[in-house]
């Protein structure tokens, strides 16, 4: 059996549905294959921080782009994808990271995005559960916070709503050369093939340089007003974005039921998806460093999933050089929640000949093929 498209998206976490409901609005003819639930892997273990992240001006970029996106977005989300507008406290322990909660300040007035330094006695009155020696804080209040799963699901209803076809489960077996060969024996044929697999993306294109990284997330019982606001230890970013090495770090959600969503952990090399409780134990014990009360709430809840990660922490978006139908989506890591949305629109403007809100440049998958890996 074989069907004809415009665009066939491999993959509906997050950013596949996001690639899906664009390409529809776009007014191609689009399909989507899913081997799982919508949302069910790495978006289904992601905390749905939509946040702006400064570690390189494209990054920065791209999350603000789909920030804004979000925000757009934000009135016609259903309840059940809870988008709230909690904002992020970037928590400074010591003088040297209250240097770079200022840093970050500045780098975001430069953006045009709106943040405040708080000191230790505001920081006490924003959060009262936070130990009382910390030295301070960097509060961005336009990040926001959204249950991924229901964001997918969202996503592909609209996709579908806008005429796309959905082939689930099936497992791709291949999609090269404008074809996709699934399991049960259906052929898709298209000039536009999006691998959005996440971290699977390389079973059908092992030269795509992603490389698996472990997280954990735990959730506890209902505990209404215990935190208010997206809760990130600036430390965050030494210690968790590590590319080489298992790490924790505090961060701390709170969801719109009363629940608190706990990370976060990188492990790389863990191919099974067992919980490791000695990493569990160890966030834990971070969290607790800064919320001493933490450790007396109930979990109801841990598991654990697989993000795509990239040598340079920037995604790949765009056409895949050594085939003229294949386009990727994919190796967000920690970020595909937030720039999901982005990446979907640079695509569908990049395949309908349009300019591009921010250059595509950094996130072409060029970069890491040929002479340009090299350079």
């Amino acid at each position: 059996m074989s069907d004809t498209w415009d665009v066939v998206i491999v993959g509906a976490g997050i950013v596949g549905a996001a690639c899906a409901a664009a390409c529809a609005a776009g007014g191609f003819r689009t399909a989507v294959v899913e081997s799982g639930p919508v949302g069910g892997g790495a978006t289904a273990a992601g905390m749905g921080h939509i946040v702006a992240m400064d570690d390189s001006p494209a990054q920065l970029a791209l999350t603000r782009y789909s920030q804004k996106l979000w925000q757009a977005l934000a009135p016609c989300l259903p309840a059940r994808v809870e988008y709230e507008s909690c904002g992020t406290l970037w928590l400074a322990r010591d003088g040297e990271e209250m240097e770079e909660a200022r840093r970050k300040h500045e780098v975001y007035r430069s953006a045009g995005i709106a943040s405040e330094i708080l000191d230790n006695r505001a920081l006490a009155e924003a959060e009262p559960h936070l130990r009382r020696d910390l030295s301070g804080a960097l509060l961005v209040p336009s990040d926001a916070v959204i249950y991924p799963p229901c964001a997918a699901a969202y996503l592909i209803q609209e996709a579908i709503r806008g005429g796309a076809g959905m082939f689930a489960p099936c497992r791709t077996l291949s999609a090269r050369e404008g074809l996709v060969r699934l399991d049960n024996g259906v052929e898709l044929r298209a000039p536009r093939l999006v691998n959005a697999g996440g971290a699977d993306a390389a079973k059908l294109l092992s030269e795509l340089p992603i490389r698996k990284r472990k997280g954990h997330l735990v959730i506890t019982d209902r505990y209404p007003g215990f935190v208010q606001h997206q809760l990130v230890e600036l430390g965050y970013l030494k210690s968790a974005h590590s590319l080489s090495t298992d790490s924790v770090a505090f961060n701390v959600q709170p969801r719109r039921t009363g629940q608190i969503l706990i990370g976060s952990s990188r492990q790389y090399d863990a191919e099974d998806s067992d919980v490791d409780h000695a990493i569990v134990s160890a966030m834990i014990d971070r969290a607790q460093t800064f919320i001493p009360e933490l450790g007396r709430l109930s979990a109801i809840r841990v598991w654990t999933g697989f993000r795509a990660a990239t040598p340079d922490k920037l995604p790949l978006i765009g056409p895949w050089p050594e085939d003229g139908t294949v386009f990727i989506a994919s190796g967000h890591e920690g970020l595909g929640i937030t720039t999901s949305l982005a990446t979907a629109q640079l695509l569908v403007d990049y395949m309908l000949g349009r300019d591009t809100a921010i250059p595509l440049d950094p996130y072409l998958p060029q970069r890491f093929t040929g002479s340009a890996a090299h350079a």
